[in-house]
């Protein structure tokens, strides 16, 4: 029976066929190369596909994106008084980090966070109320309330009109601008103020993120009141640097912004200049 068994060869490999294939098309086309002429390209009408080109300049935008990209234009081309270029000064990225850092530990609260405060008062202060008598219970309300009163939350204040008010009283630290403020009118007298209050303040980029510390979409302006006494040193050490560059610094004040011209106009006038100097040392040699 051992005998009569015999072993089976194995099939060819599927790999192997699909490899001789591919080799004799290939051999075909080398071999048959008139079949197959070469014609250069022909990009007219109704001939062949076109190239990819970078089209973004002939696309049609939205207005609003038209318009912001218009006014950034303007904004170079024509001359900008000091009052409004100040506003491009802003802080280094260091110091706008520093100074964020510190503003994000005084974030005012929530809705929801207050009403969980209030709440949470209210049960201890029934809870107080069921173990004492009502005379005590009367004086110690009176004394809860009075230290309410003289407690005052330490956070950023927002809104122009309030931080106006605490510049006049000289009650802020150090007052915070954002440079985009669209009108600009609503925020163009507060430097000037703060210098007159002696009042130290900074512009800071981005009126959005000056919105994030207060729960807003933006905020034109924030104040610092009050500090704990960790963040006493930072604050001091913000608040020099801040006087340097904004309060004390009278130079910027009478520098103008803009007229900055396009590429066309400046290579126009950098060649008027060559042939002025060209006519002037013509003149000399002679």
């Amino acid at each position: 029976a051992i005998s009569k068994m015999t072993k089976k060869v194995a099939a060819a490999p599927k790999v192997a066929l699909g490899k001789k294939k591919t080799e004799n098309k290939k051999d075909f086309k080398s071999t048959h190369q008139h079949l197959f002429p070469q014609h250069a390209r022909d990009f007219r009408i109704g001939r062949d596909q076109q190239p990819k080109r970078d089209v973004s300049r002939f696309v049609r935008w939205p207005k609003y994106v038209r318009l912001q990209r218009q006014k950034a234009i303007i904004n170079q081309r024509l001359k900008v008084p000091p009052a409004i270029a100040q506003f491009t000064r802003t802080l280094d990225k260091n110091q706008a980090s520093n100074l964020f850092s510190l503003m994000a530990h005084y974030t005012p609260e929530t809705r929801q966070q207050k009403h969980k405060r209030l709440v949470e008062e209210a049960k201890a202060e029934v809870k107080e109320t069921k173990k004492e008598d009502k005379k005590e219970e009367k004086k110690e309300i009176k004394k809860k309330d009075e230290k309410k009163k003289g407690d005052k939350p330490m956070m950023l204040k927002t809104g122009i009109n309030h931080i106006f008010s605490l510049v006049e009283d000289k009650k802020a630290k150090l007052v915070v601008i954002a440079h985009d403020v669209d009108p600009i009118e609503l925020v163009i007298f507060l430097p000037a103020l703060c210098r007159k209050m002696e009042v130290p303040y900074c512009i800071v980029k981005g009126k959005a993120r000056l919105g994030q510390l207060v729960h807003l979409k933006t905020a034109t302006a924030l104040a610092l009141t009050e500090v704990k006494k960790e963040h006493q040193q930072q604050l001091e050490q913000l608040v020099q640097s801040c006087r340097l560059m904004y309060n004390d610094n009278v130079d910027h004040l009478k520098k103008w912004g803009g007229n900055y011209m396009g590429i066309k106009h400046r290579m126009a006038e950098k060649k008027k200049k060559e042939t002025l100097a060209k006519e002037k040392t013509a003149k000399s040699a002679k």
